[in-house]
Formats: C-alpha cells, sequence, structure tokens
C-alpha cells in the first residue's frame, strides 16, 4: 500500500472516526481505522461493533492495499505535518511511514485481516430529508435520552411514523421531549424503533457538515445514514419503549404563556442558590404573574417575577431547574405554552406556534 493524498482529506476523516473507535474496548484493533487504498481512493473505516462508518476520499493510490492504524495517534500526526500533502505506505511486518516536506513518522500497524467485519446496509428504503429538519429533530429530543445504562430500552431516541410525519421521542423518565416533523417521505416505522444515544450524537456532528438533503432509512436492527462519500450504520437498540402517550396530559386546568427567553434567563439566575445535584425551584402562578423561587439552607434564597399571559387562580409546583432549562434552551421561538394542573402533576411547555413539539417535565416536591 502506497498513497500520496491532502493532509487535510485524511485529517477529516479521522476526525469523523474519533466518535466511533472504542479506545476502552477489549478489542485493541477497535482502537484502529482501517484504510483501504484502492482506484482513485482511499476508503475510512471504525467501528465498535454497535455503530460502522465507512468514509471515502481521493487520493493518489501507487499501490493498492490494507491496514489498520491506532486512529488516535495517526490524527495527531496528521494534524501536525508541515505539508499540505502527505504520503502514506506500508511496509513490512506491518509498519506504516507517513511522509510529509522533512517530516518522517514511522508507527505501528495491524494486519487489516483482524478488522471486524462491517455490517452491510441490506435492502433498505432511504428517504432524502433535509439535513436541517432531521437537525432540529435531534437538538430537541437528545437532550431527554436517559443515561442509566441499566434501562437500556430508555438509552436512544424513539423514532415512528404517525399520520404521515416522523415522529422522535425520548425521556428518561423525569422529562419527556417529542417532536413531529414531515420529513418527505415514509419510513414505514409503524411499530417504531429506537436510535442509540451514540448514533445519534455521530449523526448530529455529521449533519454539521452536511447542508442539503441527506439520506436515511431503516432496516429490522439498523438505522443508516448516508452522505456523499459517507455512511453511518447503527445498531437499533433491542427493546421495548414506554407507551410515551399516557405522560403526557390530555387536560390542563392553569395554560399560561410567557417570554421564553425571559423564562429562560430567570431560572439561570435564580438556580444559582439551589443545590447543585437537584436544583429545585418553584413556581409560583397568580394573575399575570409567575413568581420563579429557590430556596436553599445552606446558602440562601432568591426569587423573580415575569409577567405572563394567564387569569386563573393560584397554584405553586416545583420542579427541577436543571430539566426546565434543557427545554427552553433548545426552542427557538419568542413565547412559550407552560402547561400546569396541581403539585403533583407533569408541566407542559410547547412552543408558540409549533405544535409538532412537545415537552413534559415531571414535578418535584419541595
Amino acid at each position: 500500500m502506497d498513497i500520496q493524498m491532502s493532509a487535510a482529506e485524511l485529517q477529516k476523516g479521522l476526525s469523523r472516526a474519533q466518535g466511533i473507535v472504542d479506545r476502552k474496548a477489549t478489542l485493541p484493533i477497535l482502537a484502529n481505522v482501517l484504510l483501504e487504498a484502492e482506484g482513485g481512493s482511499v476508503r475510512l473505516a471504525a467501528t465498535d461493533l454497535e455503530l460502522a462508518l465507512r468514509d471515502e476520499h481521493p487520493a493518489e493510490v501507487k499501490r493498492e492495499g490494507r491496514i489498520t492504524v491506532p486512529a488516535k495517534n495517526l490524527l495527531e500526526i496528521v494534524r501536525s505535518l508541515p505539508d499540505d500533502t502527505l504520503t502514506l505506505s506500508r511496509g513490512k511486518n506491518d509498519w506504516v511511514e507517513i511522509r510529509s516536506g522533512r517530516a518522517q513518522f514511522r508507527i505501528v500497524g495491524s494486519s487489516a485481516d483482524d478488522f471486524p467485519a462491517l455490517p452491510e446496509e441490506g435492502d433498505i428504503s432511504f428517504v432524502d430529508v433535509p439535513a436541517g429538519v432531521l437537525t432540529e429533530m435531534v437538538e430537541k429530543t437528545r437532550y431527554a435520552v436517559s443515561t442509566d445504562e441499566t434501562r437500556y430500552n430508555l438509552n436512544g431516541v424513539f423514532v415512528e411514523s404517525v399520520d404521515g410525519r416522523t415522529r422522535m421521542v425520548a425521556t428518561d423518565g423525569h422529562r419527556l421531549a417529542l417532536i413531529a416533523r414531515d420529513l418527505g417521505g415514509d419510513f414505514g416505522l409503524k411499530d417504531g424503533v429506537i436510535i442509540p444515544r451514540k448514533g445519534l450524537d455521530e449523526m448530529r456532528r455529521l449533519l454539521g457538515e452536511k447542508p442539503g438533503t441527506v439520506a436515511l432509512g431503516f432496516s429490522a436492527n439498523s438505522a443508516v445514514f448516508k452522505t456523499e462519500g459517507l455512511v453511518l450504520i447503527m445498531r437499533l437498540v433491542d427493546g421495548q419503549f414506554p407507551d410515551y402517550a399516557q405522560v403526557i396530559p390530555e387536560a390542563v386546568e392553569h395554560p399560561l404563556t410567557v417570554s421564553r427567553e425571559g423564562l429562560l434567563s430567570t431560572l439561570r439566575r435564580v438556580s444559582i442558590v439551589a443545590a447543585d445535584r437537584a436544583p429545585a425551584v418553584k413556581l409560583v402562578l397568580a394573575p399575570s404573574v409567575l413568581t420563579v423561587v429557590s430556596e436553599n439552607p445552606d446558602l440562601g434564597e432568591a426569587r423573580e417575577d415575569l409577567e405572563v399571559a394567564y387569569d386563573g387562580g393560584e397554584i405553586t409546583v416545583g420542579f427541577n431547574a436543571r430539566y426546565l432549562i434543557d427545554v427552553l434552551a433548545v426552542l427557538d421561538s419568542e413565547e412559550v405554552a407552560l402547561e400546569l394542573t396541581d403539585e403533583l402533576s407533569p408541566g407542559v411547555i410547547r412552543p408558540v406556534g409549533d405544535d409538532g413539539y412537545t415537552a413534559v417535565v415531571m414535578p418535584m416536591r419541595i
């Protein structure tokens, strides 16, 4: 194997692979990236056995071949090279030599035969979806994904097709985020699937590079994300997502409208004095006024009034301030509708003017 190519191109591919490679795996080969030189390009591949990335870059291939190299070390080398171009060749005993200008490196590689076989795409019908809309859907649900590994069925975003729109739902048991958008096609997800948290993060990162449209499709056990020259395959979570509709209140007694930025800023200020582990705040609602209160016996208290559109009775409900902040921070509407029922019922947040998004936050006893 002997190639010459742009250092920037190789750096781009290696940077993409960093989120996939597993440096803590029991299989050391999973910390490597697979390089395959053939025709007029170099293909990079990385996997942790749950996700797999294949990426293709133009190169002058002087001698075809395959080799695996430690992904992190190779990226650090390529970043440091003095020239815009580099040559990379495989020598005896799988040693890899990298040259650029007067710089020369020799690092230990491993046989490509030891690299795990990458999953195939299979027979999948892809839908071309707007990258911006898919990005929005991921960003507005990702924060609610559970990080508790024992609740594996909550360690991802549930995706299903409902009434001609694609719906994404995430919950960790304390809050829930739901978004529905028209992605321009039907994925046929009658029963729904769960995309894992790590797959979502990698897809979001790749979406940031690719304006326009991307291809997305699903098989029985995988989700596949494609752009020009790049394929990301994500093994779906094998579990049953809970019946999320049961936690969304059908009717509320105390609906109000408030400035999103105003409430967000107030929560950030008032929660400064709250306990770090569970920053509790009380929302005290009265006609035309919402008072946000935080009390911490070890530090002090804070309160702030907000003008709201509300003409009902008085009510006080406690919430984890961080959960409310997470919701408000991902929204972009000027106003939000906050729906409260009583101190034991969940609160609902919806952006005014968007019937496709709902967030639910469970209350706290304060």
